[in-house]
């Protein structure tokens, strides 16, 4: 009665291994989506052509339905062939403008430049400055900056002096000119040595003066 039960026992642990191993199959139990998706590299995903198109977020239109692709495309009929576009004449950008979006169908200027730069500082429209002692310049509406330079007229003397904050130079002791190494003032005569007596030219300051010679009063001897 012992063997008897003994073998029952190895018949029943046997049995349960055979029928597991002929009952599941991959037809009675296919493998779930995940399991498909890491079998195959590539992804298929669901073909609208010939029934719908779709945006950049996933929305489907209908045939003949009117729809935006994007967030910056002109509006789209959805076609057979894909989306049919509008492609309108866009107003052109101001050429002074500094800042363009394009959230729409056509760009739009944001800020208009409404000053002027000049050597790195910038100036209003029609603001005047003075960037040096000789420049007068000025913004203008176009944004250009426009410069009138000082035009010097000729300093009547030899020693011209440059003041702070003045353009041009200026003859500190009046008109003059040279005689030999002296500088002496113009309209009069003036006698540089014994013997010479000099003047210089009406309005030529830059020519040497125009000396004479008179009669040199040397000393007399007892």
């Amino acid at each position: 009665m012992a063997l008897h039960i003994h073998e029952a026992c190895i018949l029943l642990l046997v049995i349960p291994g055979l029928v597991t191993s002929a009952a599941i199959s991959h037809e009675d139990y296919p493998a779930d989506e995940g399991d498909q998706m890491s079998s195959n590299d590539n992804l298929i995903f669901d073909d609208y052509r010939g029934k719908g198109c779709v945006d950049d977020s996933g929305f489907v239109y209908k045939l003949g339905e009117r729809f935006f692709p994007g967030h910056s495309n002109c509006p789209c009929v959805c076609a057979l062939d894909g989306p049919v576009c509008d492609q309108p004449e866009c107003p052109k950008i101001h050429p002074k403008c500094t800042k363009v979006e394009h959230n729409g169908c056509c760009p739009e200027c944001k800020e208009v430049k409404n000053f002027c730069e000049y050597h790195g500082k910038n100036y209003k429209i029609l603001e005047e400055f003075k960037p040096s002692p000789c420049e007068w310049c000025r913004c203008e509406p176009s944004n250009e900056v426009h410069c009138v330079v000082a035009d010097c007229a000729v300093p009547e003397c030899v020693n011209p002096v440059y003041e702070p904050e003045q353009c041009c130079p200026v003859c500190k002791n009046g008109p003059n000119c040279f005689a030999g190494t002296t500088i002496i003032p113009a309209g009069i005569e003036v006698k540089v040595d014994e013997c010479n007596i000099c003047h210089c030219h009406n309005g030529d300051w830059w020519k040497p003066a125009q000396c004479s010679k008179r009669e040199c009063q040397g000393k007399q001897t007892v």
